[in-house]
């Protein structure tokens, strides 16, 4: 498979990428096609870049290359506390270095990659010719949202069984896609989840995180940095990622070539039944094709630039000590432009406190990572797999083991009670049809939170949070025991109570 390797004293990374070419090189590029360089969703890999890589008007067009972050997908690294977005834009900067890559149209999507884009605008403007940005995130989190990927992360890692986790996945794909998510795109969501980023190895889920929630706003004079074309692709319903911030990062790119641009999608006019203007738009299949177009023609527009595969006149080193030089300028902190150039970790701008901070939670969810819960089968692959798998005509002997059969989405409609419009379950209530379809819009309805960013105390309360957390102070969704223990031990005494 083909992999990039970064190495120095105090790091190693191996950063996996795909291609469009027939043999999945970069040597197979047409040279005189423009290339597009993919930066995948969070909690996500390139893999979820499919409906780029498949539509005509990119893959004909373009050469395209995606990379897996070094704690995503493919990629495997050494974990480090000191891991930022700043360090991911070094990565890929190398990564475009030792493949030899010509300059290329950048497309990033969702908060670790539009954050990771920038910085490497910002530091290598020689690698990029364009921004893309889909979905661009606020300068941190959304208090409800800063709490909310805390909380799922927690729970997820610390899982013990099947339906925990199936039960966090399915409230981790409202951040991504939104209330109203298709079923067959949150199975394929709590699949891949369940089979990459499983319990066991919680230490790369935990990094991940750190990066998203730990990361420091981009200052004003930095985003003046920014000189290529720009185009943001937003969501109009994102309710993770306001509009007024999107809004206020394009008027922010004051030096952006021709001034940074702002396409809304607005699913609600196009597909009145679906919420489709919200999250992951580069997956949704409806909302991606109108992102893959609007993107093209943004190409299109500027002048085609061939790609060519060469060596650079300036060595790696150089050119990476010229970035942390840069870096230190910008940031005001002389003992950057001293670092190591060919190690990554070299570009954290994280503070002493935020490090170790880090590094301790990474050691926490460390501990009994190898004994956690596995929620694969011994092929690896999901237990619950998708419809598709299911045979047309099972023999006696899969009976046994039909359960494997059934998705997510159908565990959920086999309860003996189901939800009514008014929020409250009744038992025995029909399973007819039109049930189901009203129980759905109702949950569309409820609104998500609003709110402000997190200032930087209560971000330092995570982590400070993330670092003491331990398997018995993680909410359980499932009783395990006997019920007439559970009943005979704990109805009593609150029945009594509400008859006082």
């Amino acid at each position: 498979m083909p992999y990039v390797d970064i190495y120095s004293k105090d790091d190693h990374a191996s950063i996996y990428y795909t291609t469009n070419t027939e043999y999945d090189c970069v040597g197979g590029f047409d040279p005189e096609k423009p290339t597009i360089l993919m930066l995948h969703p969070t909690v996500l890999d390139s893999s979820w870049c499919s409906e780029q890589f498949s539509d005509p008007r990119l893959e004909t067009n373009f050469n395209i290359i995606a990379f897996d972050m070094r704690v995503c997908g493919k990629s495997t690294c050494r974990a480090n506390g000191r891991h930022d977005s700043w360090v991911e834009a070094a990565d890929i900067a190398m990564c475009c270095q030792i493949l030899r890559l010509p300059p290329c149209h950048i497309f990033a999507c969702e908060i670790l990659s539009v954050n990771c884009a920038l910085r490497l605008a910002i530091l290598f403007p020689d690698i990029s010719l364009s921004l893309t940005l889909v979905n661009a995130p606020p300068p941190t989190e959304m208090r409800w949202v800063f709490n909310g990927y805390d909380e799922v992360v927690q729970n997820w890692c610390y899982s013990e069984d099947l339906e925990s986790i199936e039960h966090i996945g399915m409230e981790l794909t409202r951040f991504l896609v939104g209330a109203d998510c298709d079923p067959d795109l949150r199975d394929d969501l709590i699949q891949y989840w369940e089979v990459h980023t499983p319990p066991y190895r919680r230490t790369r889920t935990v990094e991940m995180l750190n990066v998203v929630l730990n990361r420091t706003p981009l200052k004003l004079h930095m985003l003046k940095e920014v000189n290529q074309p720009v185009l943001i692709i937003h969501g109009e319903r994102n309710e993770v990622c306001p509009t007024n911030y999107a809004e206020k990062l394009a008027a922010d790119l004051v030096n952006a070539e021709g001034g940074a641009i702002l396409y809304m999608v607005r699913g609600a006019y196009l597909f009145p039944l679906l919420e489709c203007g919200a999250g992951l738009l580069n997956v949704v299949p409806g909302t991606a094709s109108i992102t893959n177009q609007v993107f093209s023609k943004f190409v299109s527009r500027l002048p085609k630039q061939r790609s060519d595969l060469g060596t650079s006149l300036v060595s790696r080193e150089e050119r990476m000590t010229a970035a942390l030089a840069r870096l230190a300028q910008l940031t005001g902190d002389s003992t950057i432009a001293s670092r190591d150039p060919l190690c990554p970790m070299s570009f954290s701008c994280l503070a002493s406190d935020v490090i170790q901070a880090q590094s301790d939670s990474i050691a926490l969810y460390r501990k009994g990572e190898c004994e956690a819960f596995n929620p694969c089968g011994p092929d690896g692959r999901a237990i619950r797999r998708l419809a598709s798998s299911v045979p047309a005509s099972p023999s006696p002997f899969s009976i046994t083991f039909s359960l494997q059969y059934l998705t997510f989405s159908d565990t959920r409609k086999q309860h003996w009670f189901t939800g009514e419009r008014d929020g409250i379950s009744y038992a025995g209530s029909s399973f007819s049809k039109n049930v189901k379809q009203d129980a759905e819009p109702y949950e569309r309805a409820l609104p998500l939170p609003l709110g402000e960013p997190v200032t930087g105390d209560l971000a330092q309360q995570g982590r400070v949070r993330r670092a003491t957390i331990s398997p018995s102070s993680v909410d359980k969704h499932v009783i395990k025991g006997s019920m007439a223990k559970v009943v005979n031990s704990n109805a009593p005494n609150g029945f009594q109570r509400l008859l006082k």
